[in-house]
């Protein structure tokens, strides 16, 4: 009867477009200036606002996003998160948001659906496996769980996995990551959100930031389709458009924005437990709560912001996916899409002052932005409050590009970017 009741209610309140229920967020009209403006409205400018005001006691905040909330890349992609990186920066950082994500659901009181299932990195020859044994130790060496596998244990672990004498990519072994999983990015985006104001945040949906303010040759606002705000404060974090909003700040950023291709499967009783890469095709798949395969693969390196992809690469992945479990070639695709990503020349983010005063950046995250929310939002949020880099987030400064102390992690993270 209960259940009845409620499969009333919800169709009663689609019927009168959800007039029996309280938003989760204001949708607030910009005020004329604020203590920190963010733009943004993805989970790492909605993070930055939650933390601004939870951490540093800063609610004169506004979130200004030129669409609606999550419908960037955050909305768009593949909601794996893990810890599995090479050097010790970076494995400092992705642990951050990996712990931060452990407990989000209860800071937030909201449930992200973080599901901790681990994930599978399969090495495909003896140089592979030799490149994984590195990351393994790496990973150890940095206080992060991580298991060097046998070809019978990650049989084990996936047991659908391609094992005929015929299959173009054998398994030798590869990377267990057991605290790894997956969240539901809507959820990661709307908690925080929702958090976000509660603390007295404004979130401004449908505007677009058009310019900056400049005085004395410092940001002081910004000026959007809906007006001029000032601030005493700007940041940005608009992923793949990182490069866009640099330009009109007057200044260039060494990133490229691409489409990452991803798409899901009809849904099928479960069958596969773990988040599964193939370092052989860059192709990598998890199942969702519902079903679906969720199915993602390496960069189409065509410069792009078309947010469609192409029939190309989606054959390239799907035919990595055949090649990893040849008994999915059955299954339907429902839907694909890609995501815009801001690629740094060693594929490592940037967190710090902009080269216009007033003006910080958080952006250059590639394919790890949606593992890193939690931690970017946090780091970002002390940069704003203090003017001062985080311990974590100081190596990840734009000053590295000048004196040549890179962190290059295309190899050691598996994904082909």
């Amino acid at each position: 009867m209960a259940g009845n009741y409620s499969a009333f209610r919800l169709l009663r309140e689609g019927l009168r477009g959800h007039s029996g229920w309280q938003p989760a967020w204001r949708d607030s009209e910009p005020k004329d200036s604020y203590q920190v403006v963010i733009i943004g409205g993805g989970g790492h400018g909605l993070a930055t606002a939650y933390y601004l005001a939870r951490n540093h006691g800063i609610r004169r905040v506004a979130v200004l996003e030129k669409g609606w909330i999550g419908g960037g890349n955050t909305g768009r992609n593949t909601t794996a998160i893990r810890s599995n990186y090479f050097y010790p920066e970076s494995v400092a950082l992705y642990d951050f948001a990996l712990r931060l994500y452990e407990g989000l659901s209860r800071e937030l009181n909201y449930n992200v659906m973080f599901s901790q299932r681990g994930i599978v990195v399969v090495a495909h020859s003896e140089a592979e496996m030799e490149m994984a044994a590195r990351v393994v130790n790496a990973m150890q060496i940095n206080n992060t769980d991580a298991e060097l596998l046998t070809r019978e244990q990650v049989l084990e672990k996936v047991p659908l996995l391609n094992q005929g004498k015929d299959a173009r990519f054998e398994i030798y072994g590869g990377i267990w990551q057991g605290r790894a999983g997956t969240a539901r990015h809507d959820a990661v985006a709307w908690g925080y959100a929702r958090a976000a104001s509660a603390l007295g945040v404004d979130i401004v949906q449908n505007c677009e930031v058009t310019g900056f303010l400049v005085e004395n040759g410092r940001c002081v606002g910004v000026e959007t389709s809906r007006g001029t705000i000032r601030a005493e404060v700007t940041g940005m974090a608009v992923a793949g458009h990182s490069g866009v909003l640099a330009s009109m700040a007057g200044f260039r950023l060494p990133i490229r924005s691409f489409a990452l291709q991803a798409m899901v499967s009809e849904p099928v009783k479960p069958c596969l437990d773990t988040v599964l890469l193939y370092m052989g095709t860059g192709t990598y798949l998890s199942q969702s709560d519902k079903g679906e395969l969720v199915i993602g693969g390496g960069l189409d390196r065509v410069l792009s912001y078309g947010q469609r992809g192409n029939p190309p690469m989606q054959e390239q992945v799907i035919s990595g996916l055949l090649e990893m479990v040849p008994a999915f070639g059955q299954l339907k695709l429902l839907r694909q899409w890609a995501g815009i990503v801001d690629v740094v020349p060693d594929s490592s983010p940037i967190i710090g002052p902009s080269p216009l005063p007033g003006l910080f950046m958080n952006g250059g995250w590639g394919t790890g932005g949606f593992k890193a929310i939690p931690a970017g939002g946090w780091l970002f949020a002390h940069l704003l409050a203090t003017g001062e880099h985080h311990e974590i987030s100081r190596p990840f400064d734009l000053e590295r590009f000048r004196t040549g102390r890179l962190i290059d992690e295309a190899a050691g993270s598996a994904i082909p970017h």
